[in-house]
């Protein structure tokens, strides 16, 4: 995590955004893009969406509670795989917003979609980007990921996961693909 104003600003904020209810709500984290943010091309590096990300998965955690938990019981956010789409390009100064929304769940993984909506312009409204993530929290003690069951009974929420769409099968079944090549032997 490279951004540390930005992390501050994040968790120093997340109380006047109020409570996340989950899987229900949507977090919505507003940023400009600044100059340390850019690449040589005078647009948004492609690894800072990467980074950028962290803040919106740790607004999630933060603002329903999750975090305390995460704290009392030391597990780590593990980030299993990401894939991104780009569309637009966030150019110097642009504003944006980092929408972040769990889509479902298994035993110990979630998925999540975040997308990079321009903020202004003639663009607004536009996205600039759209990533899907899969990751759990690891319980190092354990050496296992913590139960999704038990992290939503800790947030008090009883829902099962809503059933997958086809791009979140599509994304699952290419990871396990490339987890599958990563594991053959020449």
């Amino acid at each position: 995590m490279n951004l540390w104003f930005r992390l501050i600003w994040v968790l120093l904020t997340a109380r006047s955004r109020g409570h996340l209810d989950i899987p229900r709500q949507t977090s919505v984290l507003q940023f400009r893009v600044w100059l340390h943010d850019l690449d040589i091309s005078a647009h948004m590096n492609n690894g800072r969406y990467l980074t950028m990300m962290d803040l919106g998965r740790l607004d999630v955690m933060v603002r329903s509670g999750l975090w305390r938990q995460v704290l009392n019981h030391r597990w780590t956010p593990i980030a299993s795989a990401i894939t991104i789409r780009f569309q637009r390009e966030l150019r110097p100064f642009q504003k944006f917003r980092l929408e972040t929304r769990l889509l479902c769940w298994d035993a110990a993984l979630v998925v999540m979609e975040q997308t990079f909506i321009i903020d202004g312009g003639k663009r607004d409204g536009q996205a600039a980007a759209r990533a899907l993530f899969k990751g759990g929290l690891y319980d190092r003690k354990e050496r296992k990921f913590v139960e999704i069951a038990r992290l939503m009974a800790l947030l008090g929420v009883s829902e099962v996961s809503p059933p997958s769409t086809p791009e979140v099968e599509a994304f699952l079944h290419a990871d396990d693909q490339l987890k599958q090549a990563g594991r053959v032997t020449t």
